[in-house]
């Protein structure tokens, strides 16, 4: 072994031990984390999980006319969309600095 080897095998370790961690506070953040997406100014309200798992739909009763089933399955669709990007955002932020400080340990994908 080259001397000085071991030290940054060392650092490396204690680099993504710190890594692990930031990653499994960040999952936790997101696992409790509830967004909210509206389409239809409010009339129909989506809620995910940071995770993007879907939680609850809000629909306000103006919202609901018998002869026009499809603007209100427009609307739940897009509010739906609308809660799944903030969710993605939600995600791209805990999670962007904890990926970008593995491109500092030299792994190929990071």
């Amino acid at each position: 072994m080259r001397p000085g080897g071991q030290p940054n095998m060392q650092q490396m370790l204690k680099q993504a031990q710190k890594m692990q961690q930031q990653i499994a506070k960040a999952q936790a953040e997101l696992a409790e984390a509830e967004l909210t997406g509206t389409a239809g100014g409010g009339l129909v309200t989506a809620t995910v999980a940071g995770t993007g798992e879907l939680k609850a739909i809000k629909i306000d009763p103006k919202a609901v006319d018998p002869e026009d089933v499809e603007t209100l399955e427009d609307l739940v669709v897009a509010a739906v969309h609308n809660a799944a990007e903030a969710a993605r955002e939600l995600t791209e932020k805990k999670m962007g600095p904890v990926a970008g400080g593995m491109g500092g340990l030299g792994l190929p994908g990071f």
